[in-house]
C-alpha cells in the first residue's frame, strides 16, 4: 500500500494547485522522477528492466501479475471521492503512484474554463508518458471524478466523503490506467514510440475531455495517433468485452428551465399566474417530442428528472424550475431535440401567461464514435484476445454519454465496454446507483486492453509507416 503520511499528501497537492494555475499548455511543468520507491507501491517489483513480452500468453500473465497492484489503488481511490474540478487528492495520489513508478508526467491539465457555471477550479489532469517520446503516439485515457451520491453499499472501502460516491467505476478506471502504466514501464525500450496515459477530471458533466483537448493533449509533441477509452459496464457479464464500429454512445445535453408566473394564496387562483400548471403542461407535452419531431428510425431521449418550487400547501409560487437531459445518437438530431424542447416550453409558458427561460449546460457532448476502420483492424481483435470466449460481444448503441466523445472527434479512437457483472456477486446494479459495487476481478483484464491496445496500435502505426517508403 502506498503510504499517505500527511506531509506526502501535503506536497503532491501543492504540485497539483501548482499546476493548476498554469493557463498555457506551453508553460506545463513535466515532472521527471530523479529514481524510484517502487517499493512504496502495491505488489512491487514485477519488472525488473525492459521487456517485450513473446506472445499473447505472456502479456496477459504480466497483466495478471499486476493485479494487487491495481485493486489495492481502486480500493484507496473508492474511499476518497471528489466531485469534479475538485480532484485534489485523486491527482495527488496518481502523482504519487506515477513518482513511485518513474514515469515522467505533466499536471495542471483540465482547468476549469466555465466557472461561472461549474464550481471548481480544476487542474487537477495528469499526462503521463513512457516511450520514446518520439511518433508514433497512441493515447490512454481514464476518468477521475466521482458523483454527488450518497453509498448505500456497507463495506470496509465505503466512501468516507459524506454525498459523494465512485457510483460510475472511475475508480476502477484510473487504477486499471495505472496498472497499464506499471505494465508499460516495465517494457519500455522494447516497443517503437510513445504512448500517453491521460487522467482527466470532469467526466461526469463538466466536459473535462475536452478542457484538456483546448489545451493541447492530442496536439502536443509528440502528436496523438490513435486513443483508446474503457468503461466498466455493469450490463454484460464479468469476462466479456463489449463494443461495436461506429456510434456507442449517445450525444447528450442538459436543460434547467425556470417558469416564471404570480404567486399569491391557493384559495384565489384567479388573481394569480400559476407557473406550476403551466410546468405540468409542459412536461406532458415535452415527452412528445421523440414521438412526433423525430423520425421513427432515430433514437432520442427527453427526460425531465428534477422539479422544484413553492414552500408552502397553502400558497401558489412565483416561480417554478426542472430540469433535465436530452440525448440521441447524431448531433444533427440532438439539435432538433433542443429545439423543440425550447418551442414547446416558451410556447406553453406564454398561453399560459407566464414567461419561460431554457438554459443548456455550457458543452454538450457529442456521439462516442469507434473508428470503423480502427475497430476492424485492431480494436475488435485486441478485445477478442482479452474476452474470456476469445470473441467480442456486439452491442447496441446506448443513450449514455461519455465526453471521450471530445477525443474521438479529434483522432481516430476506439472505446471499449468492459464487462463486470460477476456470477458470484452482485455486482449489475447499474451505473450511478448509490449501490453500485465493482467486480474487481476484471480489472485485470482492463489493464490488459489497455496493454496491447497501446502495443498493438504501436505496432499497426509503425507497420504503416515503413509501408508508406
Amino acid at each position: 500500500m502506498l503510504k499517505n503520511t500527511a506531509l506526502c499528501v501535503l506536497l503532491l497537492a501543492l504540485i497539483v494547485l501548482c499546476g493548476a494555475a498554469v493557463k498555457n499548455k506551453k508553460d506545463k511543468t513535466v515532472i521527471k522522477p530523479t529514481s524510484t520507491s517502487a517499493a512504496n507501491t502495491p505488489s512491487s517489483g514485477w519488472f525488473t528492466g525492459p521487456q517485450s513480452p513473446s506472445g499473447d500468453d505472456e502479456i496477459r500473465e504480466i497483466c495478471e501479475n499486476v493485479e494487487d497492484f491495481v485493486v489495492n489503488i481502486r480500493r484507496e481511490l473508492h474511499k476518497f471521492p471528489e466531485l469534479m474540478y475538485k480532484e485534489i487528492k485523486t491527482s495527488a495520489y496518481i502523482q504519487e503512484v506515477l513518482t513511485d513508478l518513474d514515469v515522467q508526467f505533466s499536471p495542471g491539465w483540465g482547468l476549469n474554463t466555465k466557472t461561472d457555471r461549474i464550481t471548481g477550479h480544476g487542474g487537477t489532469g495528469i499526462v503521463a508518458q513512457i516511450g520514446t517520446g518520439s511518433s508514433p503516439v497512441v493515447l490512454l485515457r481514464a476518468d477521475i471524478d466521482a458523483l454527488p451520491i450518497t453509498e448505500e453499499i456497507a463495506s470496509n472501502i465505503k466512501s468516507q466523503n459524506e454525498g459523494r460516491m465512485h457510483a460510475c467505476g472511475h475508480d476502477g478506471h484510473t487504477a486499471m490506467l495505472l496498472g497499464a502504466a506499471k505494465v508499460l514501464k516495465g517494457m519500455e525500450g522494447s516497443f517503437e514510440g510513445t504512448v500517453k496515459l491521460m487522467f482527466q477530471p470532469a467526466e461526469e458533466g463538466g466536459a473535462g475531455g475536452k478542457r484538456m483537448v483546448e489545451e493541447g493533449v492530442l496536439l502536443d509533441s509528440p502528436k496523438v495517433d490513435l486513443a483508446f477509452g474503457i468503461h466498466l459496464w455493469p450490463a454484460l457479464p464479468s469476462g466479456t468485452v463489449g463494443g461495436k464500429p461506429g456510434v456507442v454512445l449517445a450525444a447528450c445535453d442538459r436543460f434547467e428551465i425556470l417558469i416564471s408566473g404570480v404567486g399569491g394564496h391557493a384559495a384565489m387562483p384567479h388573481l394569480v399566474v400559476d407557473p406550476v400548471v403551466a410546468q405540468a403542461s409542459i412536461i406532458s407535452s415535452l415527452q412528445t417530442i421523440v414521438s412526433r419531431k423525430l423520425s421513427p428510425l432515430e433514437s432520442g431521449v427527453v427526460s425531465v428528472t428534477k422539479i422544484e418550487g413553492g414552500s408552502a400547501f397553502n400558497v401558489i409560487p412565483g416561480a417554478v424550475t426542472m430540469w433535465g437531459t436530452v440525448r440521441s445518437l447524431t448531433d444533427e438530431a440532438l439539435r432538433k431535440l433542443m429545439g423543440s424542447v425550447e418551442d414547446i416550453t416558451k410556447g406553453i409558458a406564454e398561453t399560459h401567461g407566464c414567461n419561460a427561460t431554457v438554459r443548456w449546460s455550457p458543452d454538450y457532448y457529442p456521439p462516442t464514435v469507434n473508428d470503423d476502420e480502427l475497430w476492424f483492424n485492431l480494436g475488435e481483435k485486441v478485445a477478442s484476445k482479452v474476452a474470456d470466449s476469445g470473441a467480442i460481444t456486439p452491442t447496441n448503441p446506448t443513450m449514455g454519454a461519455e465526453d471521450f466523445g471530445f477525443i474521438a472527434q479529434s483522432v481516430p479512437s476506439n472505446f471499449y465496454l468492459l464487462g463486470q457483472s460477476s456470477s458470484t456477486v452482485k455486482t449489475d446494479w447499474n451505473l450511478h446507483h448509490p449501490k453500485f459495487t465493482m467486480d474487481e476481478t476484471v480489472l485485470k483484464r482492463g489493464v490488459e486492453l489497455h496493454v496491447r491496445s497501446a502495443l498493438d496500435g504501436l505496432a499497426m502505426l509503425a507497420k504503416n509507416k515503413k509501408s508508406e517508403f
